[in-house]
């Protein structure tokens, strides 16, 4: 079984989807982490209960809102 991080690196410059409380989803490009699961992602699609909200260029998503990463 893989570590989290060792699927975090082997997903970077991959597209992931991170879903985060309160419903909420991005769809992007992994650009990079660190331990804590903050995440940075280009091209991302911020997503509302599965309606797309907007685009963002880069986002910083901070890992105490992340429930699940999927790569």
């Amino acid at each position: 079984m893989k570590k989290p991080l060792t699927v975090l690196n082997e997903s970077r410059g991959k597209n992931i989807i991170a879903c985060l409380r309160n419903d909420r989803e991005y769809h992007g490009l992994l650009d990079g982490y660190d331990p804590h699961m903050n995440l940075v992602m280009k091209n991302a699609e911020e997503k509302v209960s599965g309606e797309k909200v907007r685009h963002h260029d880069m986002v910083i998503v901070r890992g105490d809102n992340v429930i699940y990463i999927s790569p």
